[in-house]
């Protein structure tokens, strides 16, 4: 453990960034909450994200960035930006995370979602902090995949060791009522009791918009479309516009946000299509997108985790349209949702019937929002990641 004293404990927190938002925004959410719950916390996160510097960070809380690297539809990772070979890129990354944790010190180390990190990287960094006592959490979110894929996946990492050998607890940022991410896993003896469901981690919207949204006429009821990423919201958006096009009678206007990561010639091709309709506004990313759902009259995303946490947390109406590939954790978190009453999916099953999609355009307005249903504990998250540091943190006294 690090001396209690100045300099405060100190949270190491290691995003599994490799495309897309979700991992980073989920540990930024963690950070931010710690912090603002104590003064004696500092929280340095570890991340491949190539955007992370578009967002704001809290005092005492910053990052470090790690070389990027991008999954190719081979399986197979390679750079993002350097002109390397991945094994050194992956050596490179490697070392900087276990000389940040060297010299950070962390008294707790939180990874995001991978065990060992990408491609092994960060198990040599949670044996050398295990040694130290360092406090080691697994992160969970409240879906990973569905079982036969999860296993089959973790049985080739060869993952499922290291939460009986290297981890003090995993916490699952969900309910058990929803779903229990490593259903179909076969756990060594003592796993699942460290296992704790903390609840959904609430979001909040503190910023107004920037300028240029006051010009989309945004003042309106609109609905917010939002792909998280946007590197696999290609059919989404297509479907949404397609809506559009094909009923003029459609009321609300909708924002559709499509993504930092979707590629440059679907972007244009959105945007171009858009011009032509007037209840139509495109842009391209925003990093306080909670604050364009706060303000909106409903939603239609993907259902990512990170979108799920803000539609229950600003209590919207959503229309989920969950991915199938490469993963069904958005489709099995959207089917658990709608069973419950707190949204309604649709699925690409027949095809993407600009009929059907603009049937449920015209019905979200009207739509229950969330908290018509009650579910105990259901965005407790953050007050319970809370409840479970102070557990092995003890708030430090102030200094007279």
């Amino acid at each position: 453990m690090s001396i209690v004293g100045n300099s405060g404990y100190r949270v190491l927190i290691y995003s599994h960034d490799t495309f897309g938002l979700g991992h980073l925004r989920r540990c930024r959410t963690i950070a931010h909450a710690l912090v603002s719950r104590r003064d004696d916390v500092s929280v340095l996160i570890l991340s491949g994200s190539p955007i992370i510097g578009s967002f704001e960070f809290r005092s005492r809380v910053d990052f470090v960035r790690i070389p990027g690297v991008i999954k190719l539809s081979n399986g197979e990772y390679t750079s993002l930006n350097l002109n390397i070979d991945v094994d050194q890129i992956l050596e490179m990354r490697e070392s900087i995370i276990k000389h940040t944790a060297d010299v950070f010190n962390p008294d707790i180390f939180i990874v995001d979602k991978e065990p060992l990190g990408l491609r092994g990287e960060v198990e040599s960094t949670l044996r050398m902090l295990r040694h130290r006592r360092t406090r080691l959490v697994m992160g969970l979110r409240d879906v990973m995949d569905d079982p036969a894929h999860l296993r089959e996946e973790w049985d080739r990492k060869q993952c499922v060791p290291a939460l009986a050998e290297l981890y003090d607890e995993i916490w699952v940022y969900g309910l058990q009522e929803i779903c229990n991410p490593l259903e179909g896993i076969d756990l060594p003896a003592g796993v699942e009791n460290k296992m704790a469901y903390t609840g959904y981690l609430p979001r909040t919207a503190t910023r107004r918009p920037t300028p240029e949204h006051g010009a989309l006429g945004l003042e309106e009821p609109y609905y917010l479309v939002t792909t998280g990423g946007g590197g696999d919201g290609v059919n989404l958006v297509d479907w949404v516009i397609s809506a559009y096009e094909a009923d003029e009678t459609i009321a609300v206007p909708s924002l559709v946000v499509l993504g930092p990561f979707m590629a440059p010639a679907e972007q244009k091709s959105f945007m171009d299509r858009a011009e032509k309709i007037d209840k139509l506004s495109v842009i391209t990313f925003d990093a306080n997108v909670e604050m364009l759902m706060h303000n909106s009259a409903g939603v239609i995303a993907m259902g990512g985790y990170n979108t799920f946490c803000e539609i229950l947390s600003f209590d919207k109406p959503a229309v989920i349209v969950p991915r199938t590939v490469p993963r069904l954790e958005q489709y099995v978190r959207a089917s658990a949702a709608e069973k419950l009453g707190l949204v309604k999916m649709l699925t690409e099953d027949n095809g993407r019937d600009p009929r059907q999609m603009a049937d449920a355009l015209h019905g979200l307005i009207s739509q229950p929002k969330p908290s018509h249903v009650t579910v105990p504990n259901l965005m407790g998250g953050l007050d319970r990641v809370g409840d479970l540091v102070d557990r092995w943190l003890p708030p430090q006294m102030a200094a007279e």
